[in-house]
């Protein structure tokens, strides 16, 4: 037997709390919808928005005020200045959305404000990248691509795998992409088209009634969809880096999902004489060792990186510890209550869809 850090016989009833959660997620999702309004969508990165980053060193350390002031005679348009690094590494990271310059001439621009200012301290600009527009613009559709597919083939396999209707997943698929396609001809921006082929997503899980996949499928939505706010409550940007982070979040937030929807399934096979809500608290319960080891042991890993992993890749680790635990919360509080939810409303038999299966341990 493994290693078991809750008892065997825990008997919570997590569906009973199912109608707080609804009201806690109600709020996140608000909360985020008011900060992306706010402040007018995701803080996008260089990566996506184009412009110029700069890192600078000093030897010493260095007032960020007078720095922010000192560079702001350069006259470089959108100029962001902030601490890079461990505030002993005494590093700036320099963003602009200046265009149209070349990089030797904003280099030259920067490095003779910082000696007629700084005089006799000693700096050295470590890196200076610049992205174009549209190479930008590019980089933001084809991310957001990636998201929408990612979830997409989450919706087939999940359909194949729980309830063998491959035929209506790929139905699904089909009219999904022909859908996606005709929007994106019609120009609509990228932000708007991926949430109209998420809601279309969801609406034909609903209409052919593949309700493990729906499940599972708003729960990703929700995982990213929170991490995105939190960023823009945070003012973090979203570059390449982090869309990388997100499709972590839905693999990860997918298999927590997949095990306790695998144990759903052999309970309800196995448990002819429980009603499906005492099901499902059951397999909730038999996995809750295995979650609470899996995701504890993940963001012990990630905080780390957070706390020491330095200036380079702390957005990256700070999205994959609200996202794990973010998707580990809507595994038992989003995808399981609306397994049962939209079960319920549609009248869909999933002890006839367990039946098709042999019983596999977790």
């Amino acid at each position: 037997m493994g290693l078991q850090i809750v008892r065997p016989d825990t008997q919570i009833n997590f569906l009973k709390l199912r109608y707080g959660a609804f009201v806690f997620s109600a709020l996140l999702i608000l909360v985020s919808i008011v900060s992306l309004v706010f402040k007018g969508g995701p803080q996008y990165g260089i990566d996506f928005s184009g412009g110029m980053i700069i890192q600078i060193k000093f030897e010493q350390q260095t007032d960020l005020v007078q720095l922010r002031q000192s560079l702001e005679k350069t006259g470089l348009p959108g100029l962001v200045v902030q601490r890079f690094g461990m505030e002993g590494d005494n590093e700036y990271l320099i963003r602009t959305s200046a265009l149209g310059l070349t990089s030797d001439a904003v280099r030259g621009d920067v490095q003779s404000i910082l000696e007629q200012d700084f005089p006799g301290q000693m700096f050295e600009i470590l890196r200076l990248e610049m992205v174009g527009p549209r190479i930008g613009a590019e980089l933001r559709n084809q991310a957001m691509e990636a998201l929408f597919y990612a979830i997409l083939l989450v919706a087939i396999y999940i359909s194949g795998r729980f309830e063998q209707r491959w035929l209506p997943a790929a139905i699904m698929a089909a009219g999904l992409t022909g859908g996606f396609t005709v929007l994106k001809w019609l120009g609509l921006p990228m932000e708007l088209l991926l949430v109209a082929a998420l809601l279309i997503t969801i609406g034909l899980c609903w209409k052919l009634k593949l309700i493990y996949a729906l499940g599972a499928v708003v729960a990703l939505v929700f995982d990213v969809f929170i991490t995105f706010g939190i960023f823009s409550l945070l003012n973090k940007e979203v570059d390449l880096a982090i869309v990388a982070a997100f499709l972590i979040i839905i693999g990860y937030s997918l298999n927590d999902t997949i095990v306790i929807f695998d144990r759903i399934r052999e309970n309800i096979r196995a448990k002819a004489d429980m009603s499906l809500p005492q099901v499902i608290n059951l397999s909730i319960n038999q996995t809750l060792s295995r979650t609470i080891l899996t995701s504890g042991t993940t963001l012990m890993v990630v905080l780390s990186l957070v706390l020491l992993g330095g200036g380079v890749i702390h957005n990256f680790a700070l999205a994959l510890l609200i996202g794990i635990s973010i998707g580990t919360y809507s595994s038992i509080f989003v995808a399981s209550p609306i397994l049962l939810g939209f079960a319920k409303i549609t009248d869909v038999d999933l002890e006839a869809a367990a039946a098709k299966h042999e019983p596999a341990s977790t």
